[in-house]
């Protein structure tokens, strides 16, 4: 099996069998005020983006689901100005990507699109949700710039988040992810099994999961 079969394992049919809890889209909203901790204690700003992971089908009618979470975010773009793309990684994941310095606006834009593939019957595809922030120099941390970029994870087959600080190399600062865990738990529904804090790597270095 390879590296990135393993990620879809541990994301997909193996986190969906372990699964401690059914996984709800309202959760996502758990990352609205999370924002504001992100930032106020830790240093962290959003990146202005994030994305929707799932796994596509192909057949006419999942197609049809695609397109119409693209018209509602299409809507959304008009009123709230979230842009929004869709594209396919080097690994066969497919992504729904937005982009608004408006974290509220990104939280939202998440929402319907992972709402929509749900209330289509298709909430299984949907992998994770990704959420990014970036920080200056050493500003803040109590010791942690090896990581300036982190990312909270949704997964929808545990229905929980967690914390993704990569570094160079393909290194991960795991002392700032438990640092992460520990200042947003209780505001965010947390994996409990680290086993599980699976990583999500770029396809090229210092770019984001969804690059």
């Amino acid at each position: 099996m390879g590296f990135f079969d393993t990620i879809r394992t541990v994301l997909g049919t193996n986190a969906e069998a372990d699964a401690t809890r059914d996984a709800d889209p309202e959760d996502l909203f758990g990352m609205s005020t999370a924002y504001v901790t992100m930032e106020a204690d830790l240093g962290f700003r959003s990146v202005g983006a994030a994305a929707l992971c799932f796994s596509g089908v192909d057949s006419t009618d999942f197609s049809a689901v695609v397109d119409d979470v693209e018209t509602i975010l299409r809507a959304g773009e008009e009123e709230t100005g979230t842009a929004f793309e869709l594209r396919e990684d080097s690994h066969g994941w497919e992504w729904v990507i937005l982009r608004d310095d408006d974290p509220e606006d990104l939280v939202t834009s998440v929402h319907f699109a992972a709402d929509e593939f749900i209330e289509r019957g298709y909430g299984s595809r949907i992998l994770a949700a990704v959420f990014g922030f970036e920080r200056d120099g050493d500003t803040r941390g109590g010791g942690d710039s090896g990581a300036d970029r982190v990312y909270w994870i949704y997964s929808f087959r545990r229905g929980a988040y967690y914390p993704f600080a990569p570094m160079r190399g393909k290194e991960r600062n795991q002392r700032l992810e438990f640092k992460l865990e520990s200042m947003l738990d209780g505001e965010l529904g947390l994996e409990s099994d680290e086993s599980y804090w699976y990583p999500m790597w770029p396809d090229t270095a210092g770019g984001h999961p969804w690059e």
